[in-house]
Parts: C-alpha cells; sequence; structure tokens
C-alpha cells in the first residue's frame, strides 16, 4: 500500500521514535508529531489535530494516561476527525488487559473500533526500554532495583519489535480488526531482568523486593505525584498478582520471527554504555 503521509503521535516517545524512523527507511512520508514538535500535536487542544491529519493516510495513536477516563472521547473525536480528512487506517498502542484501569482501556479500544477506519489494536506487556530509557534507569543505575513485584512473572517485550509489528500494520494488509498481543519469547521476574542486566554490564545491581507500601512511600519521597504513585503501584500489583503470566506468538504472526529475548536486549544496551556510570 502506498501511503501519502503516516502521522506518528508520541514521535518522540519510546516506540513512536523507532515506528517513525522505520517508516521513513522505507521511504515514507512521515509527520512525527508531539507536544513540542512542530507542527504541534495535543490531544488536548483540538486546535492542533487539523494541521497534524491534513494529507495523511494513516495514524499511529500513542494516548498519554490511556487508563485516563477522558481517553475514549478523545480518541473517537480525533478519529472521526481523521476519517474525515482521508485517513484510512489508525494503529493504537493500548495495554494488556486487567487491573483497575482495563475499563478505561477497553473502551478507548472500542472507541477506535467506531471510528469507521480500517484499525488494529497493540497490546504489549511490560517494555524492555523500562530499564534503559525510563523510569526503572536511575535504580538501575544506583545498583538496586526496589519494587514491589514480588515472584510476579512478566513476558518483557521489546520496543523494536513493538514498533515493527506497529509498522507491518500501517503498511501492510491484512491486519485491519486485530487486536495483537505482544509478548516476549519467556516469561521472567523482575529480579531475572535485573540479573540478565547485571550479567551484560558486568556490574554489581540487585533486586530488592519490597512492599507496596513502602514502595509508595519511597516514591512520595522522590516527589513523585500522586497519580503517578498509584499508577506504579496498581501496575505492580498486576504483575505481583500474576495477572499476564503467559506467551503469545503474536509476533512471530506478524513479523514471521520470533520477538528478541530480554538477554538480547540487555547485552546491546549495555554495550551501548546504557547503564555506565
Amino acid at each position: 500500500m502506498s501511503e501519502r503521509t503516516i502521522v506518528v503521535t508520541g514521535g518522540t516517545g519510546k516506540t513512536g521514535r523507532r515506528v517513525a524512523r522505520r517508516l521513513a527507511e522505507r521511504g515514507l512520508r512521515v509527520r512525527a508529531v508531539s507536544r513540542s514538535g512542530s507542527p504541534r500535536f495535543d490531544w488536548t487542544d483540538r486546535t492542533t489535530w487539523a494541521p497534524t491529519l491534513h494529507g495523511a493516510t494513516a495514524l499511529y495513536l500513542v494516548a498519554p494516561e490511556l487508563g485516563s477516563p477522558r481517553v475514549p472521547g478523545e480518541i473517537a473525536a480525533l478519529t472521526r476527525e481523521a476519517a474525515a480528512a482521508g485517513v484510512r487506517r489508525a494503529v493504537l498502542l493500548s495495554a494488556a488487559g486487567g487491573g483497575p484501569y482495563e475499563e478505561q482501556i477497553t473502551a478507548a479500544e472500542r472507541a477506535l473500533a467506531g471510528s469507521g477506519l480500517a484499525w488494529t489494536v497493540l497490546r504489549p506487556r511490560w517494555f524492555h526500554q523500562n530499564f534503559d530509557e525510563d523510569f526503572l534507569c536511575d535504580a538501575v543505575l544506583t545498583g538496586e532495583v526496589r519494587l514491589p513485584t514480588g515472584h510476579g512473572l512478566e513476558a518483557f517485550i521489546d520496543a523494536d519489535d513493538i514498533a515493527e509489528v506497529a509498522v507491518a500494520a500501517l503498511t501492510g494488509n491484512g491486519h485491519a480488526g486485530r487486536c495483537y498481543e505482544l509478548s516476549g519469547p519467556r516469561l521472567m521476574t523482575f529480579a531475572d531482568a535485573v540479573g540478565e542486566i547485571a550479567r551484560a554490564s558486568g556490574r554489581d545491581i540487585r533486586y530488592m523486593p519490597v512492599t507496596a507500601e513502602a514502595y509508595a512511600d519511597e516514591l512520595k519521597q522522590q516527589g513523585a505525584p500522586a497519580g503517578t504513585v498509584a499508577l506504579l503501584v496498581d501496575l505492580f500489583a498486576q504483575v505481583r498478582a500474576g495477572h499476564l503470566t503467559s506467551l503469545t506468538d503474536d509476533v512471530r504472526r506478524v513479523l514471521g520471527r520470533p520477538p528478541r529475548d530480554f538477554a538480547d536486549y540487555a547485552r546491546t544496551a549495555a554495550e551501548r554504555g546504557a547503564w555506565r556510570t
């Protein structure tokens, strides 16, 4: 399929910038947008939507605060405007099910499905890159990762695999109306993940289990907003309870290859100096 312009919202984020880069490498026209970019795109400022959508035929959607009650309405409004502007397909970065935000996330996905666009939903597990590009990186650098995940298992997935699946759905056929559950190739505890990082980096990095209450107190002492504290405590409670202890074959089904293993990610990130102090 030949696209005129593919819009990537969250164009500076973990998946957005990877999606934009891969599309550009294919010679496609890409408009990676964000609140600080040009053209500026802001989910809460509808005056920014029309310039973002002008001339576009496909749309990658990354909604901040996906579990917020306002997001389904924003997705419904944006995708209606996108359809009227000539956009034909959209891919939504959603989240794996379960937990206190399941109702809002399901509503967001339904809003996309009701847009009239050829839609695809991606439901990834925890990103590998949370350990080097996001909120867990500082803990890794200190040498002690303190989390309330207990012995809960998680099927960590690489952001590059998510991006490749998104690109396939944005540019190829056979993905309309599909919800892809994206997992890595094996189940691991957070202690296992930290151990892989320690081996790859050659540093003494330990996982330290803490209670949810102790973790929340530590976040508050670090100045984290109350909403962020509540979100992380809830997300880690899902891990601890084993809500997503299953593997899927959707990455292989879409890409024709297995998903990247966490050990490969850790080795590459360490070689790049991600955890060098």
